[in-house]
């Protein structure tokens, strides 16, 4: 079977861990053939776990042209992601991405447009998808057994971030370096599995994001948003860097009860009868309907980040269907850009967003920024994925 080469562009902590999956032969199909970087020390490391097996470049250009490659994994920072993506697709290129898909909606369309005409294979890192616990509340609820979803809470604020953590790397939770704080670089997974799971995008969004409520930084790190749905049910999504011990409970309510994942258990709060139908039928006054608490049985483990690149190349040379295509990562970054956005204007905002509104505030907020450094996304970053 003929190898797929592999690149990869940015030699972070994600990146590096990726470079040795595929050097170490745990992806199958693969092969590791090129990796790029601006900074040499990072390079080397690479080059000496592989024994110098595979190629390294400083130079972007020099790596898309002399490389050889059939595929691309882009784990630079969130800015850059669009930009090498349609890079690489002009070239031919399949691309793999890290999460989040970039940083606003309006090149991110772009990149779901060049990867469209292009007809190359196209996903993201949304690994969570691999979960078998966020694959069964999807199977769950897509089959019906749910019945229409009436709301929706997601509180996730166990990404707890002493502010050492930010004081790591002048980049850190900055507009400039990384386009948002705990929205942006810890929760993307969890906007991702919100729609994924429910099959459900909010056409609503009013939010509240705090920046530096707890550390001292110019970006988020408290949230809480409310959406509304066109079926007319509501959710509420909250997330913290800033709270211990934290929390990570996920409800889903529909009309034949209610969904439960936490502490990586899912329960299914089962109601015998329709809600809708007991109240337009029960004539005892108290009273509510029959229901069955179900211990829901999980088969199989979580395959992570490897388990997406290896359903990527899958689907490079055998045509297996992605797990995690990449033109679905728009819609948690439209739905984290409407976050920002309600916060911004102090008022409810309809999806889809108005993207260039949503740019030029984001231009306000990073030349308003204390971090002004130059060519910051040129950095030696993996800021994708490091949470």
């Amino acid at each position: 079977m003929t190898l797929i080469k592999v690149g990869i562009i940015g030699i972070g902590n994600m990146g590096s861990s990726h470079a040795k999956l595929l050097i170490d032969g745990k992806i199958k199909g693969a092969i590791l053939k090129a990796v790029c970087d601006p900074n040499q020390e990072q390079l080397n490391v690479i080059s000496r776990y592989a024994s110098g097996n595979v190629q390294t470049y400083l130079d972007e250009d020099a790596f898309f042209k002399e490389s050889g490659i059939d595929a691309i994994l882009i784990s630079t920072p969130h800015y850059d992601h669009p930009n090498l993506a349609i890079k690489a697709f002009s070239k031919g290129m399949h691309v793999l991405i890290e999460k989040p898909a970039g940083v606003y909606t309006k090149d991110v369309a772009e990149m779901n447009k060049a990867a469209k005409e292009s007809g190359k294979v196209y996903s993201i890192m949304y690994n969570q998808r691999t979960n078998p616990i966020y694959q069964k509340l999807r199977s769950l609820i897509q089959s019906g057994e749910l019945g229409e979803i009436k709301r929706t809470n997601w509180i996730i604020t166990d990404w707890y971030r002493s502010q050492s953590y930010y004081d790591s790397s002048e980049w850190r939770a900055t507009w400039q370096g990384e386009g948002g704080g705990v929205l942006l670089n810890q929760a993307p997974h969890q906007l991702d599995l919100w729609q994924w799971t429910t099959g459900l995008m909010p056409k609503l969004v009013h939010a509240f994001c705090h920046n530096g409520k707890y550390h001292e930084i110019e970006v988020e790190d408290d949230i809480t948003a409310y959406v509304e749905y066109e079926n007319g049910a509501t959710g509420v999504f909250i997330t913290s860097t800033g709270e211990a011990p934290g929390t990570n409970r996920f409800e889903i309510v529909g009309d034949r009860g209610k969904m439960v994942v936490e502490n990586n258990n899912l329960s299914f709060y089962r109601l015998t009868q329709s809600e809708r139908e007991f109240n337009a039928t029960y004539k005892g006054g108290f009273g509510s309907p029959e229901c069955w608490t179900i211990d829901v049985p999980i088969e199989g483990n979580s395959t992570d980040h490897q388990g997406i690149i290896q359903n990527w190349i899958d689907s490079i040379s055998k045509g297996t269907p992605l797990l995690a295509p990449g033109e679905e990562g728009i819609k948690g970054l439209e739905i984290s850009n409407a976050i920002y956005l309600s916060s911004w204007l102090n008022e409810p905002v309809e999806l889809p967003i108005d993207a260039d509104l949503f740019y030029e505030k984001l231009q306000e907020k990073i030349n308003q920024s204390t971090f002004q450094k130059k060519n910051v996304t040129k950095m030696t970053l993996d800021v994708s994925g490091t949470h």
